[in-house]
């Protein structure tokens, strides 16, 4: 787990400085038509850093875990991610990266294998929620055109 961990700290240190680039005028407005601003993708980002954070961490305490499923949407709707200024969203979004990327460096590897529910998906185990975690964040990088490696 500690190259997956290397791996976010890398995606971390690539996008930070790309993001704290874009003023906010810029981090308002829609990607694409009817979809998030980058405010709003970053706030998306934030939400699965928490979310992921504590299926992370009880997955590791527990024999299995089940939690329920991410309304993404409604998140990003109630929490008003579009109000929220861009560079305080980037330091909690960074800070919670660096976190994770510790956290997932210390997962127990007796543990990767630990059975995980989250809402009505089929069963995935720790490992692969860690690497889900980490191709999800790349994926939203790329769509805010930062080539993440």
């Amino acid at each position: 787990m500690k190259a997956l961990s290397a791996k976010l700290l890398h995606l971390i240190d690539t996008a930070e400085p790309v993001l704290a680039r874009i003023d906010e005028s810029l981090s308002k407005e829609r990607l694409l038509a009817g979809g998030w601003s980058r405010k709003q993708l970053v706030g998306h980002l934030i939400d699965s850093a928490s979310n992921n954070h504590q299926r992370f961490v009880r997955a590791s305490l527990q024999e299995s875990l089940t939690l329920p499923g991410y309304d993404q949407d409604g998140n990003v709707r109630v929490q008003a991610f579009q109000h929220v200024a861009w560079p305080q969203l980037l330091a909690l979004w960074s800070s919670y990266n660096r976190f994770l990327a510790h956290v997932i460096a210390h997962l127990p590897e007796s543990k990767l294998q630990t059975a995980c529910h989250i809402g009505d998906d089929a069963p995935v185990t720790l490992e692969f929620l860690a690497t889900d975690y980490v191709a999800h964040l790349k994926h939203h990088l790329q769509q805010m055109g930062i080539a993440a490696k």
